[in-house]
């Protein structure tokens, strides 16, 4: 007794709601990334800001530092 697709989505107000919420699910995974660059760009940003002893406690140099802080906020 397995359902078929069609029997599931057969009127026009389902295939409606069917494509909003993927739409929906898109729209939200996108949002998503979105932040997770911002974050990270937020991050970088505040790498600038630290001190030298305070870099040196994180692991970093001023230079290393500085080449995080150069990288393309969205593609890496």
């Amino acid at each position: 007794m397995a359902l078929e697709l069609s029997g599931i989505l057969d009127t026009p107000r389902d295939i409606v709601r069917s494509r909003l919420h993927g739409m929906a699910r898109w729209s939200l995974r996108l949002l998503m990334t979105i932040e997770h660059h911002l974050e990270k760009r937020r991050s970088r940003r505040t790498l600038l800001e630290l001190t030298d002893d305070e870099l040196c406690d994180v692991g970093l140099t001023r230079g290393q530092a500085s080449a995080e802080t150069s990288k393309s906020w969205f593609w890496s």
